[in-house]
């Protein structure tokens, strides 16, 4: 198997979210961003990843503050 990067390390920190409305409007905005990418460019669908995955970090931290977890 070849040797990679991974996207998000086990070792890294947990984000500190914005509120649950400001995290959701960020979601929205990376989703319409992202929308537009080419599915055949490598490093569009990299940088759509990479944002996809900060933005679900953000959202998940924000539901469990607000759940109280």
């Amino acid at each position: 198997m070849a040797p990679h990067d991974p996207l998000h390390g086990s070792d890294d920190a947990t984000p500190e979210p914005a509120t649950l409305d400001i995290e959701i409007a960020l979601t929205r905005q990376i989703l319409d961003e992202t929308a537009t990418l080419n599915i055949h460019s490598r490093d569009d669908m990299l940088k759509a990843a990479v944002a996809l995955n900060c933005r679900a970090r953000g959202l998940l931290a924000a539901l469990d503050e607000e759940a109280g977890r």
